[in-house]
């Protein structure tokens, strides 16, 4: 397994624990009011990270070029900056946070669809 996609391996399910232990934790506590802050931590954290993951071991050529290499690091970035930030939006301390780490993840999310379309536009005209 290359570096990338053992990194997208090891963080994913960290965030997936860290998710369903603050959902766990909004239900004992019956306050759900945080609800978005959980679902961005799955969806964002645990589901994309693993799907970046899973193509980077799929496709481990793909995984060897820079763009790739900073596609992951935003995403990390984008999950870490934007799960507090949207904490921080609902609780009204300010949604700065929150704003950059969306559009970190976007720009992840572009650079991403830019890897696999180079990386399969190469695989397509090399078969």
């Amino acid at each position: 397994m290359n570096g990338l996609a053992r990194i997208c391996w090891i963080t994913a399910p960290i965030y997936a624990l860290l998710g369903m232990a603050f959902g766990i934790w909004m239900s004992a506590s019956g306050d759900h009011t945080l609800s978005p802050v959980h679902g961005h931590m799955n969806l964002l954290g645990w589901v994309s990270i693993a799907l970046y993951g899973t193509f980077y071991t799929v496709m481990p050529a793909a995984a060897e070029s820079r763009l790739a290499q900073i596609q992951v690091l935003l995403a990390q970035a984008g999950v870490i900056l934007i799960v507090p930030g949207i904490a921080m939006a609902i609780q009204g301390a300010g949604e700065g946070l929150a704003k950059a780490g969306s559009v970190i993840v976007l720009l992840s999310m572009l650079l991403f669809v830019w890897v696999v379309a180079s990386r399969i536009g190469r695989t397509a005209s090399a078969v």
